[in-house]
């Protein structure tokens, strides 16, 4: 990541440089700094083990994915109510187990962003969630190779 976009503290400083990045031409940049500012999302928001901010990460950045598609900031609302009942992990392991894949691992993955999906968490933090996530995991990022 470079230099300035490690010393940016505030994930509004972190668009406003995306936004001029794109401006001049460097998207490189502007992927950076969003990926920056969900970091710090995740950071404020008090997650209490890196497995849980990297899952909050990954719901930030499906946040990211819906604004390019809407072309308008967009929450992923269900996700945080479910959040809000159940706390982080508990509502990663609902998301994955359910019998269809999360909404937000094919618009992460068509955006190159696929180490954000929850099977990705998961994968990198298998002690913290069910067997059973685990297993759907490892299922659907094997497919998702292949495509």
């Amino acid at each position: 990541m470079d230099d300035r976009i490690k010393k940016i503290d505030s994930p509004e400083k972190c668009e406003i440089f995306a936004k001029n990045a794109i401006q001049k031409g460097r998207q490189d940049l502007a992927n950076e700094a969003l990926l920056r500012a969900t970091e710090l999302r995740a950071e404020s928001y008090g997650a209490s083990t890196q497995a849980e901010k990297e899952a909050l990460q990954a719901i930030y950045a499906y946040e990211e994915t819906l604004r390019v598609k809407n072309g308008k900031k967009t929450r992923a609302s269900r996700t945080w109510q479910m959040i809000e009942r159940h706390g982080i992990i508990e509502s990663v392991n609902r998301a994955v187990c359910r019998p269809t894949e999360t909404p937000g691992y094919r618009a992460l993955l068509n955006m190159g962003l696929g180490e954000f999906a929850f099977e990705a968490v998961i994968l990198r933090y298998p002690e913290v969630f069910s067997t059973e996530a685990v297993e759907v995991s490892k299922e659907r990022l094997s497919s998702w190779e292949g495509i």
